[in-house]
């Protein structure tokens, strides 16, 4: 942390936060963290998870300190205790792996990431080379990639990916996306392979998923007003990296991406006079609340919440756990 004491009370300068809602735990984010607490609740510890359940190591702590043991791979869990795959989805070698070695297993995977699933393999029984717009490397773009036999998709990152690539039958093709992308980079790249490939059909619904959407769309109505914006999450969250990018294209002279208040540098602050705050979809409330107390202790701070939405959505866990 980088800065200066804070001032007295009677020398605070006043400071507006525009407190953007919706902001941090999405359904999916939600169901998962109550999966590893019910898993818990009705094996006891340990349980094992295989990658972080979510993107947030506030969130991974918490439930470490409950008894999660968090892994890199199945290989690494005992064939005796029960395992939770996380929210971003696993390939389909995994659970066929767990079944062969007669584990207990959970799967976190977030409803709306198996949506994209179910539809990639409906492609690939229709005969189609699927295009999967998304990053290299995200433990979601493994998974939604490892439902299918190599060759089956492609991955493209950009635009430029967009152009460049070379179907063997451009009238075969169909496209998902990985669900935690920037609305207004995927349109972009979606408009190009429409150009390009004008017979490719659509999803049948968004792959984006709803909470992403609004979370984004509550970051462009406040960083107008806003001379800086701190989003509060992980820096390996692909959602919470995409909204710090969206404030910047939408008027924040300045945005960061934080993991919590002790990462803020309060030079930052210098000149500004309003301040934009939200969260990640991976990132807990009492974030969110610690990065306020902070601003107090150093402005006279008047906070206004702006709500673009209304979220209502609830994923039930798996019936495995039903009553835990």
């Amino acid at each position: 942390m980088t800065g200066f004491p804070a001032p007295s009370e009677s020398s605070k300068r006043p400071l507006t936060v525009l407190l953007a809602a919706p902001r941090g735990f999405c359904a999916g984010v939600d169901r998962a963290i109550q999966i590893v607490e019910q898993a818990l609740s009705k094996w006891g510890a340990p349980v094992f998870v295989r990658h972080e359940i979510v993107h947030n190591a506030h969130v991974v702590k918490r439930l470490e300190q409950m008894g999660a043991i968090f892994v890199e791979e199945l290989a690494d869990c005992p064939d005796d205790r029960p395992v939770v795959f996380s929210a971003h989805g696993v390939p389909k070698i995994v659970p066929a792996e767990a079944q062969r070695r007669e584990m207990v297993y959970v799967d976190a995977t977030c409803p709306l990431v198996s949506k994209v699933h179910a539809e990639a393999q409906r492609h690939a029984r229709n005969g189609l080379h699927i295009l999967l717009i998304g990053h290299e490397g995200h433990p979601e773009v493994v998974g939604t990639m490892g439902q299918l036999d190599p060759g089956t998709m492609t991955l493209i990152e950009t635009v430029e990916d967009a152009e460049s690539f070379q179907p063997a039958d451009a009238s075969r093709l169909a496209y998902v996306t990985q669900t935690t992308l920037s609305v207004d980079d995927t349109r972009d790249i979606v408009a190009t392979l429409r150009r390009r490939f004008p017979s490719m059909p659509e999803p049948r619904k968004d792959d984006i998923c709803y909470a992403t959407t609004n979370r984004q769309e509550a970051v462009k109505a406040i960083a107008h007003e806003a001379q800086l914006v701190l989003v509060i999450g992980a820096a390996n969250s692909s959602n919470s990296v995409r909204l710090k990018e969206v404030a910047e294209r939408s008027g924040a002279r300045e945005a960061y991406l934080i993991a919590s208040a002790d990462d803020i540098d309060w030079r930052w602050f210098d000149n500004v006079a309003t301040l934009g705050l939200t969260a990640g979809a991976s990132t807990p409330e009492t974030l969110v609340q610690g990065v306020i107390a902070a601003c107090r202790a150093r402005f006279d701070v008047s906070v206004r919440e702006v709500v673009t939405a209304q979220e209502d959505v609830v994923f039930r866990v798996p019936r495995i756990l039903e009553g835990a």
